[in-house]
């Protein structure tokens, strides 16, 4: 498939994020809706997408504060509906529109919570009936799907191919990023809805963590240094950002897996996206894209070209 070629109309790493979220038509999807128990006595809520037997199933990871809703969620998963195969978008803790139940949110290194739902759907969906399973995810969701890959290496072999979308492969250089400039709008954006998740984990948990510092936080920095990094095992912000990056674990992947960034995303300069992996990974940057962007045609635009792309990798292997 050939590279993305951005439409005139649509310069620069920020309108190529921003336009394709906010203006291209999202299209309906007839999801189905399954709560399971975590092994932490915890739920998720996953979004089915029912297809035909002996189809292939796609799995879905979304990004940070995403769902089965973003914009890039209902174009892929629209395409599956649209060959007959079966999807799933698994919400991350407290993603589903309705709190999470344990002491805990979710993080970029997730690699456990992925294993053990992708474990799940592998007997919903057995390998015996010759369907392929395949796995994507994007931005947060990406990067914690390819740590999932790489500590698990051979052992994730009944994964017949993996993509991951604009993921934040080096958490510190992209966290650096974020809160400069006119990045901090996307900075804005994202603490704009998990400071309210905060407070009211807190009426659940009310000394989970310091209230007035989370609320004070101005940046992704601050704000993991006082609720991601402490919940979820890690020192601080520098040993979370650092333990959870994808970037030093590429060269233990033996899936077949597409690591797709823009050299213009906003969220993590083209300077710092890694060179070095295992012959299982192609790594795929083109010049233009943004943050799952990636849009095409003419205004408003449409979200084609990123899940054809998907496709196209997962089925084939090639580019």
């Amino acid at each position: 498939m050939s590279e993305y070629r951005s439409p005139f109309w649509m310069p620069g790493g920020h309108l190529q994020t921003i336009l394709p979220a906010l203006l291209s038509p999202r299209p309906a999807v007839a999801f189905r809706r399954e709560r399971w128990q975590t092994p932490d006595q915890d739920f998720i809520d996953l979004d089915f997408v029912d297809g035909q037997a002996g189809k292939p199933v796609l799995i879905l990871f979304h990004g940070l504060e995403g769902s089965s809703n973003s914009h890039y969620a209902r174009a892929l998963m629209a395409q599956v509906q649209s060959l007959g195969w079966h999807g799933v978008i698994p919400h991350f803790r407290g993603c589903s529109g309705e709190l999470n139940l344990a002491p805990r949110f979710y993080h970029s290194g997730d690699s456990q919570e992925i294993g053990w739902i992708l474990q799940k759907l592998r007997t919903q969906f057995p390998a015996e009936q010759h369907r392929r399973f395949f796995v994507c995810g994007v931005s947060l969701g990406g990067n914690a799907l390819l740590r999932y890959l790489g500590e698990s290496g051979s052992e994730a072999s009944y994964i017949d191919a993996a993509c991951a979308v604009s993921a934040p492969l080096n958490l510190s250089a992209g966290g650096a990023a974020l809160s400069r400039g006119l990045n901090r709008i996307y900075t804005r954006m994202f603490l704009n809805t998990l400071k309210p998740k905060c407070l009211k984990k807190l009426h659940q948990y009310p000394e989970l963590f310091p209230r007035d510092r989370m609320l004070s936080a101005r940046n992704l920095y601050e704000f993991d240094n006082v609720v991601t990094a402490p919940l979820h095992g890690y020192k601080n912000t520098d040993d979370y950002w650092h333990r959870a990056s994808a970037c030093h674990i590429l060269p233990d992947i033996r899936v077949r897996t597409l690591v797709l960034n823009a050299r213009n995303d906003p969220f993590l300069p083209g300077t710092h996206l890694p060179a070095t992996c295992s012959d299982s990974v192609t790594l795929e940057y083109p010049d233009h894209g943004g943050h799952v962007g990636f849009g095409t045609g003419f205004i408003p635009g449409n979200l084609n070209w990123l899940p054809q792309k998907i496709l196209s990798f997962l089925e084939s292997g090639h580019g």
